[in-house]
């Protein structure tokens, strides 16, 4: 399986920004799509953004369409997700993990492999 880690996570104000990274081991990670999810405590854990294995394909949640931008590099074995106009509901631990398939309404029951999260708190 694919091991995932997550960085880049913090503590941003309202309208601020942050850049989450995803660095995956192993060298059929081009062949896995990516996901990105978040979880508050309470909750269930949202789909937030997904990307293709060869990056030419992204999906986004409503709550964050406009607002965030996933990307990848293969060479580096990296997904980033770009986190910009942030607000207090943004605030959550951010998974990233990797599957097979990619449905235009990505869910959990997809990705197979997850990190084990980076907390981001926007503060209001």
């Amino acid at each position: 399986q694919v091991q995932l880690v997550e960085s880049g996570g913090g503590l941003v104000q309202a309208g601020g920004s942050l850049r989450l990274s995803c660095a995956a081991s192993g060298r059929t990670f081009d062949g896995y799509h990516v996901g990105w999810f978040r979880q508050v405590p309470g909750n269930e854990r949202e789909f937030v953004a997904a990307v293709s294995s060869g990056g030419g394909t992204t999906r986004y949640a409503n709550s964050v369409k406009g607002r965030f931008t996933i990307s990848r590099d293969n060479a580096k074995n990296a997904v980033y997700l770009q986190m910009n106009s942030l607000n207090p509901e943004d605030t959550a631990v951010y998974y990233c993990a990797v599957g097979t398939i990619l449905r235009v309404t990505p869910s959990q029951k997809e990705f197979d492999s997850w990190g084990r999260g980076t907390q981001v708190t926007v503060s209001s």
